[in-house]
């Protein structure tokens, strides 16, 4: 239907933009705090760049992406994460040859094919957070207190942080054969898709969302007892600078997250009291990511991305958004078409100084328009009327009091600038 968005995109009209850029600046503002630069990659990236960055048997490459052919017989995807893309320019624009940390922020839409849902949708937008060239745990403990106050920040308060380690390549082995013969006697009870996945990556098994597969999970060996000493060490550290910084946290050692490029120390970020759906924020360390998409040398990474939509949607159930200020300075009312000009002059030499001014375009009666003022909130009404132009000033009147007087056409700026 031409008349309506396609399913699982959204209008984001001008009553709701106010929230959003609540939203964005509240992030924007934390993310200068600690020193988060903001990047912006394009929509759409060869399909190559996610799957192989994402993973060829993750959920979001097999059954989520927007793929197409372009005109040049190129495979394009619009992007469903981010964080391919800011490693992507974080390698063509040479950034890897520095010592020093990258930390890039990003907010923008994302794009997956799933099934829609309250505050998550096919078009989504994804606020999100990479520090890249780094190895130690005290990077994923800033990139962690980044995200909890950005939330705490908004008025969210029954947060559950969850912190797991997935293990890096020394160690994942092990745990990849404890797994298979984990789920080796049921393996024909496990839907098509962790079929398909035994062999490829059986650790994507945790992570399905079929309700018979995840019975069939519980009691898998976990993570823990294969890590390495070195995954072991990183991730000692960053439970202590945790507890350093007064966040509490739960261990979750079934928490894998859903895209094949983590390593190490994983995290999400739950609401409660958005139910089944109480993910508001998840992100990891990702070391080879670099090396996969480049072929260079391997640089670490670490990042989080948080659904927008899901924190709005939080903030109302909450009423935790502030009331905005939508009024206007002043709307000027001219009952008589003839005397527009004069009227046209003063609202745009108002707008001029600074001030926020409407006009009627229809040349309305006088009731409508002072009605229209009263919808646009203005806090001032200038009334050109026969009588007043007669003597080369105007009426104004205060909305909120009543009260009117003349002021001289040529005093109206030095007028509001006192008010």
């Amino acid at each position: 239907m031409l008349t309506t968005a396609p399913r699982g995109t959204k209008d984001i009209m001008p009553s709701d933009v106010n929230a959003w850029r609540y939203l964005e600046e509240t992030m924007r503002k934390i993310c200068a705090q600690y020193g988060y630069k903001e990047i912006r990659t394009p929509v759409f990236e060869h399909t190559e760049l996610f799957q192989r960055g994402i993973g060829d048997t993750t959920d979001v490459v097999e059954k989520e992406m927007y793929t197409f052919t372009d005109r040049g017989n190129r495979s394009i995807t619009l992007r469903p994460e981010n964080t391919a893309s800011a490693v992507r320019a974080y390698v063509e624009h040479k950034l890897s040859k520095d010592d020093a940390a990258t930390k890039f922020y990003y907010i923008g839409p994302m794009f997956r094919y799933d099934r829609p849902q309250a505050g998550r949708l096919r078009e989504f937008h994804q606020f999100g957070v990479e520090a890249l060239g780094v190895t130690g745990p005290n990077v994923d403990a800033e990139i962690i207190l980044l995200a909890v106050q950005v939330l705490q920040s908004l008025g969210l308060k029954d947060l559950k942080l969850k912190i797991n380690s997935v293990g890096c390549p020394k160690c994942r082995p092990q745990h990849r054969e404890k797994l298979q013969a984990f789920f080796k006697p049921n393996f024909d009870e496990l839907c098509k898709d962790c079929q398909g996945r035994f062999d490829r990556n059986p650790l994507r098994l945790l992570d399905c969302k079929n309700p018979h597969c995840h019975e069939l999970g519980e009691g898998a060996p976990s993570l823990e007892e294969c890590l390495c000493d070195e995954c072991k060490e990183h991730f000692e550290g960053l439970k202590q600078l945790l507890t350093a910084a007064g966040v509490e946290y739960e261990v979750d050692h079934n928490l894998v997250r859903g895209l094949d490029y983590y390593t190490k120390t994983a995290f999400e970020i739950q609401y409660a009291p958005l139910g089944a759906q109480s993910a508001v924020c998840g992100g990891g360390r990702y070391d080879g990511l670099v090396q996969e998409i480049s072929g260079d040398e391997a640089r670490p990474g670490i990042g989080f991305a948080m659904g927008m939509e899901r924190v709005l949607l939080a903030l109302e159930k909450q009423n935790l958004l502030p009331e905005f200020d939508e009024s206007i300075d002043a709307y000027v009312v001219c009952p008589k078409q003839e005397n527009f000009a004069l009227a046209f002059k003063t609202a745009i030499e108002l707008r001029r100084a600074g001030f926020k001014v409407e006009y009627d375009f229809n040349g309305r009666s006088m009731k409508s328009q002072m009605k229209q003022a009263n919808k646009f909130q203005a806090k001032q009404v200038l009334i050109f009327g026969e009588d007043e132009l007669s003597r080369n000033a105007v009426t104004v009147r205060n909305m909120a009091t009543s009260e009117q007087h003349e002021i001289a056409v040529n005093d109206i700026i030095s007028y509001f600038n006192t008010l």
